[in-house]
């Protein structure tokens, strides 16, 4: 069972950053893949990264590339999106996942793969 906590949310002007974080309560934690989703009002949970048990390796939604960045502390079982150069359609619920890193990250990229969920933390972005 994996317990995981968003917060960092909150309101942003077009061009500016924040940063996400997700706490973890496992004894495992480098065991999991971990990824953000986000879901805006009235559209579908969408992928935004992924990120490795042992964080070398990632993938992000084209969107975001260049802007985003997704990383891990294994040592202190959390997860962290830093989100630069912020748009108003970044706009939405932030929720961490978790599902075991041995699937693969190609695999997991998908939300229907993941068990384990936060309980979200919202990003809005102002023009």
């Amino acid at each position: 069972q994996v317990q995981l906590v968003e917060s960092g949310g909150g309101l942003a002007q077009a061009g500016g950053s924040l940063r996400l974080s997700c706490a973890a309560s496992t004894r495992a934690f480098s065991s999991y893949g971990l990824a953000w989703f986000r879901q805006a009002p009235g559209k579908e949970r969408e992928f935004v990264a992924v990120i490795s048990g042992g964080g070398s390796a990632t993938k992000y939604q084209d969107s975001v590339k260049g802007r985003f960045t997704i990383s891990r502390d294994n040592t202190n079982n959390t997860m962290y999106l830093q989100m630069n150069n912020l748009k108003p359609e970044d706009t939405a619920v932030y929720y961490c996942a978790a599902a075991p890193a041995s699937w693969g990250l190609d695999y997991i990229m998908e939300s229907r793969r993941y068990d384990y969920w936060g309980q979200g933390t919202q990003v809005t972005v102002s023009s």
